[in-house]
């Protein structure tokens, strides 16, 4: 597929981007800084321009492509991740502003060019645990996806913001819009740096629901997205199979959810952030969990 990635550039998507490659998809990555990656070109536009995305959306995706003399290939999909990517970097009403008017305009403009499959990011803060004020416990575990939305900062309510803003594209257009709530993205360098302090002091991880999502793991979750076609609307949880912590499910549960009902019997090391939905109807098999990780290191 001919995708446009926005915020290729990023934590994650510096590594979703060269899954996608091995998959055989040509990228364009639109972004406020350039991913220096092989086989990969870049358009420097800012999101919160509407005109900067329509110009975009219809882009030549490196010199080659005027060989032919064809004219302007299509894109196939879009992958938008660029954002202001999580509270205290910006003023709150500009994380804000930025989230959600840039995710408007490029879902306008891909909708407005017939691209039938968009996916986005959201986020874990929708559900409001990760940026509480104080400690806020899940309603129930596993969470997943039916879980409600209570974010009380910025950053995640424009998430809420741009799922809300995505299905209504979504029901005027008829095309396939994809939502990722990911959970807390780990690059491979930070298990040897990150994960011994967890293991540690496992309360590190509450925020987090314990969850965490291998960014090589994301975008073998983006690739599932673009390869399965026909879902419509939908929202998915992303994360890995496990705990981000060397304790148990029961362990984990007594001393921190011993309140909080779980509606289903979980594995001695289920994540609490569900990819149940994931798994059912994309086929998302994560494969890099953190104790074989930290093994390499």
């Amino acid at each position: 597929m001919r995708i446009l990635f926005t915020g290729g550039s990023g934590k994650a998507g510096r590594h979703v981007i060269p899954v996608l490659l091995a998959q055989g998809h040509r990228v364009l990555n639109v972004d406020l800084a350039p991913l220096d990656l092989p086989g990969v070109d870049n358009r420097i536009a800012d999101i919160t321009d509407a005109g900067q995305m329509f110009d975009v959306m219809a882009s030549y995706a490196g010199f080659d492509e005027l060989d032919p003399g064809t004219g302007m290939p299509r894109f196939d999909a879009v992958v938008h991740f660029a954002a202001v990517p999580r509270i205290l970097l910006k003023s709150d009403n500009e994380c804000f502003r930025v989230n959600t008017l840039g995710t408007y305009n490029v879902i306008d403009a891909a909708v407005k060019f017939g691209l039938r499959k968009i996916i986005f990011a959201s986020s874990e803060t929708t559900y409001g645990v990760c940026f509480a004020d104080g400690t806020r416990k899940p309603d129930y575990l596993p969470m997943d996806e039916g879980h409600p939305t209570e974010p009380e900062d910025s950053y995640a309510m424009s998430k809420v913001v741009n799922e809300v803003t995505a299905r209504a594209f979504q029901r005027r257009s008829g095309a396939d819009i994809y939502g990722l709530r990911i959970n807390n993205v780990i690059e491979p360098h930070e298990y040897a740096r990150d994960f011994p302090a967890y293991v540690a002091n496992p309360g590190l991880r509450r925020r987090n629901i314990f969850a965490y999502i291998d960014a090589r793991d994301l975008g073998q979750m983006v690739g599932r997205c673009l390869q399965t076609d026909g879902l419509g609307y939908q929202i998915f949880n992303v994360a890995n199979d496990d705990h981000s912590v060397d304790r148990s499910t029961a362990d984990l549960i007594t001393e921190y959810y011993a309140d909080v009902p779980v509606r289903s019997e979980m594995g001695p090391r289920e994540t609490f952030y569900s990819n149940a939905k994931a798994k059912r109807l994309l086929g998302f098999a994560p494969q890099h969990d953190w104790r074989t990780e930290l093994a390499k290191a």
